[in-house]
């Protein structure tokens, strides 16, 4: 089926063609001396076939783009194909004139038409290169859409595969950190070693079925962190304190799988592993003018530990947000006397808002 008919574009054809009977009738019944009802006769069929005639126009254009055709081709190629669709619509302007003649009422109507077949080639042959003009418009614009296209779907996938690979990187560089914990215990402890084997198979578990979504309920990322502490607990005992302050209304809203559990990790290895007495980490969460506003805190020692601004952790994360929302989320990082701080700054995404 023709672009036109499926693409809502015949519409401009239509008022073309009423444009053309009304200006080919009045033609007739100023120039030719015929009352309206022979004009309207005569030229409104005829119109409506050179209206198709100007459809079928598109395929000598597509056969003949501007971009990759020499000039003198597509020259050629429309100026043959004028004269032809003229040339046919001369011809059936004849053949018109003498059915009105034997059937329509009309017995003079190819005596009056004669005369009007050289303007009526002529017209032709200008319409067509009209319409020829439409057609390469049309063609240019479409062309122009699907590149565009093309460098948007680029763009996402190009996105995506950052996403997945920054994402990739979280667990194996967990599961090292929590192999070495586990080496380190099965020589003073075998009993803590098994449970710390067993707490990592159920959390590794668990991101493989939350690691193939996109994003999940910030509930679903705190449940998850919970259970990486619950293997840090195994090693660190009660030197190792969680504390939340998570406001209800956060906890549906959407975050990237994976999100927080680098920072949290870098937040025991950096902070609470470097102190004696351990210390805490304290998650809060709290909505601010369609954002989700989440904050880490962990006590460190700052005299041993060097600020982590550039570490693995923070990077992943940063990168991936970045991936993921461009300029609309943060991240910051900061020092503050014995606590080292990280605020995240997203959009507040829930379910039911997404497409």
């Amino acid at each position: 089926m023709h672009p036109y008919f499926t693409r809502g574009r015949f519409g401009v054809f239509l008022v073309a063609w009423v444009a053309l009977a009304a200006n080919s009738t009045a033609y007739l019944i100023v120039a030719g001396r015929l009352g309206w009802i022979e004009s309207a006769a005569l030229i409104t069929p005829l119109t409506g076939i050179f209206v198709l005639f100007c459809l079928a126009s598109r395929y000598p254009v597509k056969s003949a783009p501007l971009a990759t055709t020499p000039l003198s081709r597509i020259a050629l190629t429309h100026l043959l194909a004028a004269v032809l669709f003229s040339f046919l619509w001369q011809q059936l302007a004849k053949a018109w004139a003498y059915l009105l003649s034997r059937f329509g009422g009309f017995p003079d109507a190819p005596r009056h038409i004669a005369p009007h077949l050289p303007a009526l080639f002529l017209a032709g042959v200008l319409l067509y290169f009209l319409a020829v003009a439409y057609h390469y418009v049309v063609l240019s614009l479409e062309a122009s859409r699907e590149a565009e296209a093309r460098v948007l779907q680029s763009s996402l996938l190009a996105r995506d595969a950052e996403l997945r690979a920054l994402k990739a990187q979280v667990n194996p560089h967990f599961l090292f950190n929590s192999l070495n914990s586990i080496s380190a215990l099965t020589t003073i402890d075998a009993h803590k070693a098994r449970e710390m084997c067993i707490l990592l198979a159920e959390f590794l578990r668990t991101t493989l079925r939350f690691g193939e979504k996109g994003s999940i309920s910030l509930q679903e990322e705190l449940g998850m962190v919970e259970r990486f502490l619950a293997i840090e607990k195994v090693r660190f005992g009660a030197r190792l304190q969680l504390e939340e302050d998570i406001q209800e209304e956060c906890k549906p809203l959407l975050v990237p799988a994976l999100l927080l559990q680098p920072l949290i990790e870098n937040a025991v290895g950096h902070g609470i592993a470097n102190l004696a007495e351990g210390g805490s980490i304290h998650i809060a969460a709290r909505t601010d003018d369609g954002r989700l506003v989440i904050t880490i805190r962990n006590t460190f020692d700052p005299e041993s530990t060097p600020t982590r601004r550039g570490g693995l952790g923070l990077a992943n994360v940063q990168r991936r947000l970045e991936a993921r929302y461009t300029s609309q989320a943060a991240l910051h990082a900061r020092a503050d006397g014995n606590e080292f701080c990280v605020d995240i700054s997203l959009p507040a995404e829930s379910k039911e808002a997404q497409p």
